[in-house]
């Protein structure tokens, strides 16, 4: 019968899927989903809310911010991830204010303005309390009154830790070491061991054999010693 392949060959395998795990893990957990260099949640949970700062407790709390949006590409990303997977409201709350000191929207997360997609919808004299929505059947982008009193559910964005996206040369030639050494080391440790294993079978002596013993006990020595001492005296 053919013998199953020794456990240890598949230590290997083992460290280089845990080493590749550890390097897609960038998201908190695995009800988070990663595209570019952001992580992004969908709290379904619906809440009252007396303002946004409300709703934007909800992302805080989980150590995000309410989306924000930088171009077209996740805009796009994130239509397709509510409609697949979050099964989202017609409408989404944005991290976004309008700034009455500079009269500008900005993102609450502090990042640039550098993308909208606003629908084609006329401004009032007053943009004071002006928060955006996102609508995710067209994906545009339309102004409304910040004071909700509640929401169907809660977008949150994270960034990837700053290591983990500005790692330098240096630190990445040492983590590919370190990386390369274990599995060497492995792959080393699994064929001596395999070695090892076969000689066995194989019934092959090794230096680790346990040296023969003598047929003869040690009072039987003791015995034979005596008499022959005894046989010399006379002699």
């Amino acid at each position: 019968m053919r013998r199953a392949a020794p456990p240890a060959l598949l230590l290997p395998l083992l460290g280089l899927a845990a080493a590749a795990a550890a390097a897609a893990a960038d998201c908190p957990s695995s009800t988070w989903v990663q595209f570019q260099d952001s992580c992004y949640i969908f709290l379904q949970e619906a809440i009252k809310a007396e303002s946004i700062e409300d709703v934007r407790n909800q992302c805080t709390d989980h150590g995000a911010d309410m989306i924000s949006i930088h171009n077209e590409e996740e805009n796009a990303f994130i239509l397709d991830i509510l409609k697949k997977q979050w099964k989202g409201p017609d409408e989404i709350l944005l991290g976004m204010f309008f700034d009455t000191d500079d009269a500008s929207f900005k993102w609450f997360d502090k990042s640039n303005m550098t993308f909208n997609k606003w629908s084609n919808q006329e401004d009032g004299e007053d943009l004071v309390d002006t928060c955006a929505f996102l609508h995710t059947k067209t994906g545009e982008w339309k102004k409304g009154n910040c004071e909700v009193s509640s929401v169907e559910g809660t977008l949150c964005k994270a960034a990837i830790p700053y290591e983990k996206k500005y790692l330098s040369d240096n630190h990445i030639l040492v983590s590919a070491l370190v990386i390369a050494s274990t599995v060497i080391l492995t792959v080393l440790g699994a064929i001596i061991w395999f070695l090892y294993r076969r000689n066995l079978d194989s019934g092959f002596t090794t230096v680790f054999s346990t040296a023969p013993q003598s047929p003869y006990d040690d009072d039987c020595v003791l015995v034979v010693a005596e008499e022959n001492e005894y046989a010399v005296q006379f002699d």
